[in-house]
């Protein structure tokens, strides 16, 4: 399936629009919103909002491209709405790097400051690279004003603590104002750990847990899987590590669309299972 291009301008940049969709037409598909008249001044905000608003409603479906002059008008307006992390690109390193560290879903060029052909090859390498994820994960997230949420919901056997579960944490506490742990119980730790785990039992695990600055509460669950637990409290946020995808969770723990996922990389080498392993060695 064709990516889709919401590509809008001013009169400033309306033949470098036009350059771009005539180059592009048969790899993408392009959604024009204007502006269509060279000879007709128009306010440049009109369109960035115009872009903006789609590409922020719909996140992974739209990428945004909008011209003017320098760019900078362009950028300043699209950034105001939300979701929209737009980026002024006039090289091909800023283009790239702005996808690959800060995920930036618009970019924006200017018909002034770079030719017809180069600003097309900032273009295509901006929307050839791909967001780096890893450590870039959580810098992108604060991006947005941070606690915008009211509970995240995090959950696991947090049998042996380690680096990449306070990290977790962390992340988790970063974007709500209120952090709350669903932990295995210990029976529920034995049937998806084997008759050899908790190594430490749930009153341990759940005071360890309450110890940690980013905790703020930790509920048990009797069952494997959290869904009866997360249907009672209702988070406004669930923070997971990468061991699944986003699709996969919300399917498997039966999340409602109207809860936000957030997928948090983990640390590679982490583990309490390699750990146990290694101890036992």
């Amino acid at each position: 399936m064709k990516k889709i291009i919401i590509i809008g301008c001013d009169h400033n940049g309306l033949d470098l629009k036009e350059f771009i969709i005539n180059n592009l037409k048969n790899f993408f598909v392009f959604v024009d919103v204007g502006c269509f008249n060279i000879s007709e001044k128009v306010d440049y905000s009109d369109y960035a909002k115009v872009v903006a608003k789609n590409v922020g409603e719909n996140p992974k479906n739209f990428i945004g491209v909008l011209i003017c002059g320098t760019g900078v008008g362009m950028c300043l307006s699209s950034n105001k709405i939300k979701n929209v992390r737009a980026v002024l690109a006039h090289n091909l390193i800023t283009a790239k790097k702005s996808r690959e560290h800060n995920d930036t879903n618009i970019i924006c060029i200017g018909s002034w400051i770079n030719t017809n052909e180069e600003n097309l090859e900032i273009l295509k390498v901006w929307i050839n690279t791909k967001f780096g994820y890893g450590r870039h994960t959580k810098r992108v997230e604060k991006i947005e004003e941070g606690n915008n949420y009211k509970i995240a919901f995090v959950n696991g056997v947090f049998d042996i603590l380690h680096h990449g579960h306070i990290e977790l944490l962390k992340f988790a506490k970063s974007l709500a104002q209120k952090v709350i742990v669903g932990l295995n119980s210990d029976i529920s730790v034995k049937k998806i750990k084997g008759n050899n785990r908790p190594i430490n039992n749930f009153i341990d695990r759940k005071n360890t847990l309450l110890s940690i600055q980013y905790v703020d509460e930790v509920i048990g669950f009797a069952e494997t899987k959290p869904t009866k637990l997360i249907k009672s409290i209702m988070p406004d946020l669930i923070v997971r590590g990468s061991d699944f995808s986003e699709k996969l969770v919300r399917k498997r723990d039966k999340i409602p669309s109207s809860i936000k996922i957030k997928i948090l990389n983990k640390k590679i080498g982490y583990s309490t299972t390699n750990i146990i392993k290694r101890f036992q060695k």
